[in-house]
């Protein structure tokens, strides 16, 4: 045993297989000292007793792997947690068809008091994913109730609606979407009469859904967070905000000590709060959490739309649009140059990162003018991200563009799973290049990310980071197809995806990440090795427990654990 209480750890984790996301770690490592929030030393077995007293917590894992907690850098925690409560679940392959949705959404009608909201949760490219490759219609939704607005959420960017809710959001032949954009440009599709046909895009935010109090909002979240995130061994995630509320809850949270993970928020400007209250976020929203815990990372902007609202901003045309005179349209990018250039300005001047979602490749590179415009990027640990950049990249010139604008892209390598082949419906064959080009970005020199984006409608093994690492090694699409199959990656490579590299989105890959002395305790333990399964099997991993800065804040199986204290193993 030590003399120097200094070196003394309060934990000693043990395991035969330690996986720490760092290079060249010595392979007789078995253990991680910890002290406080922070990892001590990497020990050796014979090191071990070094660094034990009689009050040192020692958890045996055995032949169990241990690795850092993984880091979600682009989540929405608020909206996949209010999706759990009250919401139907539509979703394909649950419901497979048409008749199934109504049948799902009138269970819900019967026991809601008439003219409350009924509303679905239904996947992104919902029309895809039902035996009817189309959409439920307006008077489909109809036969779910006539005393009910009904709305199905398919994804974040586009939702059918019935009779009743539209006659409840004023949408009618007459209505004008508002110009302005909150996640894309506002559009509501019409017949050949001009009646509008139920779906709306670009307006989720934008009608009067029943909202939850603050009180169900935090049972959400504290019951949510866990089941979501946490019993799948995520520690750390870039959450892209929905309300004041939601952040101040989460806030809260962390400073009782009730919150098992560490929250970096972005805020939506204009979602949440104005770009220039966003910038000066200290009125609206009062952080008295440690700043390990809860952070406001940076501001969040929409520079077009989704894919499945066809309004992600491309250099090629659509296939099929409304648009009259032959289909020309690219889709729309939604930001004004004045605005971006005070919001790049306005967030370098407050210290926070700027996050911009550009699905579309014009609307990428539109991005990336911009920031050319203005002497490029920040440098240092809080580059200006652009999300959702690698998912489709049909020409390199995109990628030439971020580099010269100094950019980080943030990719989600889950969608290849829930859209990757659809691309090409909308697209033809410009959308079969460059689809989550992992491989190819990596030679290149770029350090990608792994994200989950968990929002409305995404599938429901989005937030496990293992189905992630599963989509870069096996990458299947939802129809079960391959998709181009040369760019998969190596399970290390997609590992450090959703851990070390995604900690250097946020600027904290010193901290967090991987294992090694002095960065924050977060640590996990498998029921099996990752290296040792075959890619099929990465589905099956459980997480059996987890430590956030070396608190145990998950356990599997509780009953089977047991600890010892001062005696090195």
């Amino acid at each position: 045993m030590t003399d120097s209480i200094a070196e003394r750890a309060n934990l000693v984790i043990v395991s035969r297989r330690i996986i720490t996301m760092e290079h060249d770690t010595d392979p007789e490592i078995v253990a991680i000292a910890i002290r406080g929030k922070r990892i001590l030393r990497l020990l050796r077995r014979d090191e071990i007793a070094s660094v034990v007293d009689e009050n040192t917590r020692i958890v045996d894992v055995g032949e169990r792997p241990v690795m850092p907690g993984f880091v979600d850098p682009h989540a929405h925690i608020e909206v996949a947690c209010r999706s759990s409560f009250g919401v139907v679940d539509c979703r394909a392959p649950g419901c497979k068809n048409v008749e199934d949705v109504i049948a799902a959404l009138s269970e819900k009608a019967a026991t809601t008091p008439a003219g409350e909201w009924v509303v679905g949760q239904a996947n992104l490219f919902f029309d895809r994913k039902l035996a009817e490759k189309r959409f439920p219609t307006r008077q489909e939704l109809d036969r779910v109730s006539t005393a009910h607005p009904v709305a199905v959420r398919a994804g974040g960017h586009l939702t059918i609606l019935n009779s009743k809710a539209l006659a409840v959001c004023l949408i009618d032949r007459n209505y004008t979407p508002p110009p302005y954009s909150i996640t894309g440009l506002p559009s509501v599709e019409r017949d050949a009469s001009g009646e509008p046909t139920g779906i709306v895009k670009e307006m989720d935010n934008l009608l009067p859904f029943s909202a939850m109090n603050r009180d169900e909002l935090a049972a959400a979240l504290i019951t949510g967070i866990p089941t979501l995130f946490t019993q799948y061994g995520v520690t750390t995630i870039g959450e892209i905000s929905e309300t004041v509320d939601g952040l101040q809850i989460m806030n809260d949270m962390a400073a009782s000590d009730e919150l098992p993970i560490s929250v970096r928020p972005y805020i939506w400007a204009p979602g949440t709060l104005s770009l220039e209250a966003a910038c000066n976020w200290k009125k609206s929203i009062s952080v008295t959490a440690p700043d390990d815990l809860f952070r406001i990372q940076g501001v969040k902007l929409f520079a077009d739309g989704g894919f499945s609202a066809k309004s992600a901003a491309v250099k090629q045309p659509y296939l099929t649009c409304a648009c009259k005179g032959g289909c020309t349209f690219r889709g729309d990018v939604a930001l004004e140059k004045d605005f971006t250039r005070r919001a790049i300005e306005l967030t370098q001047n407050a210290g926070l990162q700027l996050a911009v979602h550009a699905n579309g490749d014009r609307a990428q590179e539109w991005v990336c003018d911009t920031l050319l415009e203005l002497g490029g990027a920040p440098t240092g640990r809080i580059r200006t991200r652009i999300e959702h950049a690698g998912n489709l990249m049909p020409s390199e010139t995109t990628a030439d563009k971020w580099a010269a604008a100094g950019i980080i892209p943030v990719p989600q390598p889950v969608f290849l799973y829930t859209f990757g082949e659809y691309f090409a419906d909308y697209l033809g064959d410009y959308g079969k290049l460059g689809r989550f080009s992992f491989a190819t970005l990596i030679k290149q020199g770029w350090r990608l990310s792994g994200s989950s984006d968990v929002w409305v409608g995404s599938e429901s093994d989005a937030t496990n980071p293992f189905f992630g690492v599963w989509c870069c090694l096996k990458r299947q699409a939802y129809s079960g197809a391959i998709l181009d199959g040369d760019e998969a990656i190596s399970l290390d490579h997609a590992l450090r995806f959703h851990t070390v590299d995604a900690a250097s989105v946020l600027g904290e890959d010193d901290v967090c990440g991987s294992l090694a002395p002095g960065k924050f305790a977060d640590v996990i333990v498998l029921d099996r090795d990752p290296h040792a399964i075959a890619v099929d099997d990465l589905l099956k991993i459980k997480v059996d427990r987890v430590f956030k800065n070396g608190k145990e804040v998950w356990t599997r199986n509780k009953e089977q654990e047991r600890d010892a204290h001062g005696a090195a193993p």
